[in-house]
């Protein structure tokens, strides 16, 4: 039978199933989100989704609460919320309605659930706490920036809380598409970078066809031997350094220290490169107005660095 309703609790809202909204209502978009602690709507049908409310967990049945004793869990013994639920049924699903090619759906939905979903089912089941993020960064977090959208204590007007769930429904799957689209980009750069990564051979400069994220797949391919990266950028183009790892700002090798912070004639004149444009004070970037011009700088970077 074709899903009709999507049914989750009325009253205040939390980020699981909000964010199991965004989910399911892309998947089934003619459905009816239907709000509600009516224990005719909390009974498993065949023409609903139950979430976050009703007391028991069936994917067969439809019905993906987790506030019952024993609560479920992960292999690992982490508690799941009805995000972490509703993502493990319908995930894939999800990516494919967002058009992630087949061959990424695994990785991808493996790495939403460990980066996206893991800290919403662990705020919402009080595993961790929001200020383990540290005091500057706790009311910033997904799941608070999320709750603060609820209406206000003294808001007692009929509807506000399905009111305010409504506007924030299109805001949760503002994130939720945004990371997928990013992390869908990332695996289409990284056959992009393996590709160029072959063209580029036992060279130390790496040339891509545009701007994007390369630093895993120089990882993935094990192309240690690269030391910048080289890209158009508007009508300029761009040098840039490779990070050794996603925490930290230290790199393979840095741009040559006399060209800090330089621009336009100052810069030519350090480098020696007609056509320098930009060298930012951090030596992680730089820009010329060709292609041949950035060329002659990272081979003049490239230089540097192996002498040093």
């Amino acid at each position: 039978m074709t899903i009709q309703h999507l049914v989750t609790h009325s009253g205040g809202f939390h980020a699981d199933e909000l964010l199991s909204s965004v989910i399911l209502t892309r998947l089934f978009p003619d459905a009816q989100l239907v709000r509600t602690r009516d224990k005719d709507w909390v009974t498993p049908a065949q023409d609903r989704i139950i979430y976050d409310v009703g007391g028991q967990f069936d994917a067969d049945l439809q019905i993906f609460d987790h506030h019952q004793r024993p609560n479920p869990l992960r292999d690992n013994g982490q508690p799941l919320s009805a995000f972490g639920l509703i993502w493990a049924q319908y995930g894939r699903d999800y990516l494919r309605a967002m058009d992630v090619p087949e061959q990424d759906i695994e990785a991808i939905h493996a790495s939403f659930d460990r980066g996206f979903v893991v800290p919403v089912d662990l705020i919402d089941n009080g595993a961790v706490n929001a200020s383990e993020a540290g005091p500057l960064f706790a009311g910033l977090t997904l799941p608070v920036l999320l709750e603060t959208l609820k209406p206000v204590f003294d808001d007692h007007e009929d509807g506000a809380d399905d009111r305010a769930f409504a506007a924030a429904l299109p805001i949760a799957r503002a994130f939720v598409e945004a990371q997928i689209n990013r992390k869908a980009a990332k695996y289409r750069a990284e056959a992009m970078v393996l590709a160029a990564i072959t063209a580029a051979g036992e060279g130390r400069i790496l040339e891509l066809p545009m701007g994007m994220p390369f630093r895993a797949g120089i990882q993935s391919a094990g192309a240690d031997h690269l030391l910048f990266v080289v890209h158009p950028r508007g009508a300029d183009w761009a040098l840039t350094t490779i990070r050794t790892g996603d925490d930290t700002f230290d790199t393979r090798a840095d741009l040559p220290a006399p060209w800090a912070g330089l621009t336009d004639a100052a810069l030519e004149t350090a480098s020696g490169v007609t056509g320098a444009k930009f060298c930012h004070n951090g030596r992680f970037i730089a820009v010329a107005s060709s292609r041949d011009s950035i060329l002659k700088m990272a081979e003049l970077a490239v230089a540097a660095a192996v002498t040093e």
